[in-house]
């Protein structure tokens, strides 16, 4: 059984959001309003962060794409009082739309931010609606939703397929002859927040090193 993973080389990410746009157009995440922006509830599967470091003129900025870690030792699973949150054979966790009840108690256990609850209906751009992909439910308002390494299409997400940088790589953690496997143990990788113990299987490739 396929254990899925992912790495991401951070000397090709230009943050130019290609995965971001393929990941919202492949998994019908829909568009937040003006108003819901301004509260903070904008939802996005894939985010592609920024950090600055350094002094003018010697300032640095790193990008750092962000999905779900889908982790091996998954807390939101944890805390899921009513089990819509798991993880399956393949290591990855996802939602049982049906059974989730808006809790978020797994949005505040998730040390990665990077689940969103559904405030409303979802909202779509005008002429938008008949370009939705078939292949992915639509969620109701009240549920928790989240990147499942597109689970449906699995082993190609839409978020590597779109990367013009090849940055990102996905495959089987579990093969040692599979590319993501052995990037993983190579000397530039790391995770974030290691330290927590939640053993993500997202891994990172330094920049520079």
């Amino acid at each position: 059984m396929p254990q899925w993973g992912m790495v991401i080389d951070l000397d090709r990410c230009v943050a130019c959001q290609a995965c971001t746009a393929a990941c919202r157009a492949e998994n019908n995440v829909s568009f937040a309003g003006p108003e819901d922006t301004q509260l903070g509830r904008a939802i996005f599967w894939h985010e592609v962060l920024s950090e600055v470091t350094g002094e003018y003129p010697n300032v640095r900025g790193t990008f750092i794409p962000r999905p779900c870690m889908h982790c091996e030792n998954p807390p939101c699973v944890r805390v899921c009082p009513v089990g819509a949150t798991y993880q399956n054979e393949e290591g990855l966790v996802l939602q049982r739309y049906e059974r989730c009840i808006g809790c978020r108690y797994c949005m505040v256990a998730c040390p990665y931010a990077v689940r969103f609850f559904n405030w409303r209906d979802p909202q779509w751009v005008e002429n938008m609606g008949n370009y939705r992909n078939p292949d992915v439910p639509i969620r109701p308002k009240g549920v928790v939703e989240k990147c499942t390494f597109c689970s449906h299409r699995l082993p190609v997400p839409a978020c590597n397929q779109a990367c013009p940088g090849n940055a990102r790589f996905f495959g089987d953690l579990e093969d040692p002859d599979s590319v993501v496997s052995q990037l993983a143990r190579g000397p530039r990788a790391f995770r974030l927040l290691e330290d927590l113990g939640t053993e993500p299987k997202v891994y990172y490739l330094r920049e520079g090193a």
